[in-house]
């Protein structure tokens, strides 16, 4: 197999309520989010810079996406410190479910919350 630069390549994060879901990712990552339909799905862009390809992502409504706290648990970049962004999960009508807590020296930090529409997201930062 070739070597990859990411294990990962792009998330979807399944949402009903389109418009709260954009208000809350918009809110913790102090972004306006970009949005547009694609077939039949409506999209929001999380943050990224495309031009070193990093990993890419998105919220989506439409048939077949169906939030969950039980399904693959998704890390989004925290940043250089995570708190940054847990801090306003629960101002932006999300929950802290674990608070940040240290993995490793080498690996980081790590911490989870609920976002509106019920997925449990991760973050991680190094710092």
């Amino acid at each position: 197999m070739e070597k990859m630069t990411n294990s990962v390549n792009w998330v979807e994060i399944p949402v009903l309520n389109f418009a709260r879901a954009k208000e809350f990712y918009s809110r913790i990552y102090d972004f306006e989010m970009y949005d547009q339909i694609m077939g039949a799905h409506r999209m929001g862009f999380l943050p990224m810079d495309q031009e070193s390809q990093g990993v890419g992502g998105a919220i989506v409504q439409g048939s077949g996406y169906t939030p969950t706290s039980l399904g693959a648990k998704v890390y989004l970049n925290g940043g250089k410190d995570l708190l940054t962004v847990l801090n306003r999960v629960n101002g932006a009508g999300g929950e802290i479910i674990t608070p940040k807590t240290k993995i490793t020296d080498e690996i980081g930090y790590f911490a989870s919350f609920q976002d509106t529409e019920g997925n449990h997201i991760y973050l991680h930062s190094k710092e």
